[in-house]
């Protein structure tokens, strides 16, 4: 589980997977009255697995950093190619390839981009992209994640990315997982029943008035809740179309229709939430080594595996909350904020939720290497 360390901000995460009831509350109240230094230190030393522990003078080093994870759309043909030249990305893209029992990797690097886009293998692609630069990252900075940033969070889909590389899913399950949710989710509704818009120069209360409107219509709701003046609606194409044709009403600077094979995060998806529910059921879950924050929630959650199954869940149906996420890493003292993977799509949205934070994108050697850099000299 996870305790608020109010003096540092942040979130720790505390072992009390093992004892008695009396020495778990012992614990607790040792935590909450300050009597535990706190830090993390490795159980092993491949820093797999971390735990509080007590001593002296041991306090946890703060990074004011977070990584993120892109979601769909910000994949590319050829991503990764060049990564794979060091031994560790390349032993992600084979796990990956051999999870799914097909060459993504290839279709990766060589397209074709109509292939490439496709849900089910647009979604464990850039999962398996955004692993491979956490795991070189890894290697090169000889750190874990969890010493390098404090907190993780993923949009959509990079939800599982951030949940793998915190060891929360296997990479195995989560490359799985991902082809299953891109089927189902392409699976619940039939091609040109859907639809989902972007809409810009409005805020939140604008879009609900004339998303309540167009459900007049039929479903329509909100997906995605991006950034100030970009949020995303989704639903039944006539009502979706409907929203687009009465924006400008409601003071809509731009309404664009997006091209989607799928209504994404809406009621409409249901179906899919129901073949994620079962098999997520059947999926081993660890509570992941750092905070992350939920999408469903854009707060921190228990980190207990049945908690990260409903939200994983109820996340298919369910609006992202982009902006409040940042804007909630922003008052946990985060001042950097490192987008992993393919595209600069998130740090183009963090920039615009938040002027003050620093915002970078890794993906490859260049980008990986002024990181390394900033690791060094201890920024």
């Amino acid at each position: 589980m996870y305790v608020q360390d109010k003096e540092a901000g942040i979130y720790r995460k505390l072992n009390l997977k093992q004892g008695s009831v009396e020495k778990i509350s012992n614990k607790l109240t040792f935590w909450e009255t300050g009597g535990l230094d706190r830090c993390w230190i490795a159980e092993s030393a491949s820093l797999q697995n971390r735990r509080l522990i007590e001593g002296n003078n041991m306090a946890f080093k703060n990074t004011h950093r977070a990584m993120v994870f892109p979601g769909q759309g910000s994949q590319y043909v050829g991503m990764g190619k060049k990564l794979a030249e060091h031994p560790v990305a390349k032993e992600v893209f084979q796990e990956v390839d051999d999870a799914l029992g097909t060459p993504l990797f290839k279709l990766m690097c060589e397209g074709p981009e109509e292939e490439l886009i496709l849900t089910k293998n647009a979604q464990p692609a850039l999962m398996a992209n955004s692993l491979a630069v956490i795991r070189v990252i890894e290697a090169e900075t000889r750190k874990k994640i969890n010493e390098l940033v404090d907190y993780v969070a993923g949009h959509s889909l990079g939800e599982y990315s951030a949940l793998a590389a915190t060891n929360a899913i296997s990479l195995f399950d989560a490359a799985k997982l991902l082809r299953l949710r891109g089927e189902s989710m392409q699976a619940a509704v039939p091609v040109g029943d859907g639809a989902m818009a972007a809409l810009l120069g409005a805020d939140m209360g604008v879009v609900t008035k004339l998303v309540n409107e167009a459900s007049k219509i039929g479903i329509c709701e909100i997906a995605n809740d991006n950034a100030p003046g970009q949020i995303v609606i989704s639903g039944e194409a006539k009502a979706v179309n409907g929203a687009i044709n009465m924006s400008s009403d409601f003071g809509v600077r731009k309404a664009m229709s997006l091209p989607v094979s799928a209504p994404f995060h809406c009621s409409m998806m249901k179906p899919a939430a129901e073949v994620m529910a079962a098999a997520l059921e059947t999926t081993v879950i660890n509570s992941p080594d750092i905070p992350l924050v939920a999408n469903v929630s854009a707060l921190v959650g228990s980190g207990d595996p049945s908690d990260i199954r409903k939200l994983l869940v109820e996340q298919v149906t369910s609006l992202v909350r982009w902006r409040e996420t940042v804007l909630w890493l922003s008052k946990q003292n985060i001042s950097t904020i490192i987008e992993i993977g393919a595209g600069k799509i998130l740090s183009g949205m963090n920039k615009r939720i938040d002027k003050e934070l620093i915002s970078l994108s890794i993906a490859d050697w260049n980008e990986i290497d002024e990181f390394l850099k900033k690791i060094e000299s201890g920024e």
